[in-house]
């Protein structure tokens, strides 16, 4: 028998909204064997024909950095009960790693990443829409402290892209996206009341 997704929830937000830790509690509540997680920021074109200094005056908050079109590919993949190799991105050097990781059908999947709900043909495989909300000062610290930590930054270097990039292409793609959601969760505080309803939600399919 081939298994397919039961339920393709789409997980949207702005930047270190929260998105990330909202996915984490809903695997570890269901159970990794129920859930596959589609993280959209795996698709950054790989450009290596771009020096590193190039690469970091991409826009990568912008629609056009995302290589969606593969993503669709693999969605399909999963949707037709096969395995789907997800790029695994370097945001140090901005470059896609020469290994994969595989994703197979389970009966929840997950669609996460900032512009999710923007993109129309991503929307299309969502039978749930979820945009996870958080003040835009909350969502700067926390962009702070995870890109010094986690990728290396300087604090200057994260500043100026958030100024230049990161709040403008929220503004124009990743708020107005809202609109398309069925449940929007906020995050400035923990929200279990909310989890709980977004968990009950997925277990009726498993």
């Amino acid at each position: 028998m081939v298994l397919k997704p039961k339920l393709i929830v789409g997980i949207a937000g702005g930047s270190c909204s929260g998105k990330t830790t909202l996915v984490e509690q809903v695997v570890a509540t269901i159970g990794t064997g129920n859930i596959e997680v589609l993280n959209h920021d795996a698709y950054y074109r790989h450009r290596p024909e771009l020096t590193l200094a190039e690469r970091n005056q991409v826009n990568y908050d912008h629609p056009d950095a995302l290589e969606t079109e593969l993503a669709i590919e693999h969605l399909e993949k999963l949707c037709s009960g096969a395995r789907a190799p997800l790029p695994i991105y370097d945001f140090s050097a901005h470059l896609r790693s020469t290994e994969v990781r595989w994703l197979t059908p389970t009966p929840v999947l997950v669609i996460e990443g900032i512009l999710v709900l923007h993109q129309p043909e991503l929307r299309a495989f969502m039978d749930l829409k979820v945009f996870v909300d958080a003040d835009p000062d909350v969502r700067a610290l926390r962009r702070m402290e995870r890109d010094q930590r986690e990728r290396g930054r300087t604090m200057e270097s994260v500043q100026q892209q958030f100024l230049e990039s990161v709040k403008p292409m929220h503004d124009c793609y990743v708020d107005p996206s809202r609109n398309h959601a069925d449940l929007v969760i906020p995050n400035n505080r923990p929200n279990p009341e909310v989890l709980r309803t977004l968990e009950a939600r997925l277990r009726a399919v498993l």
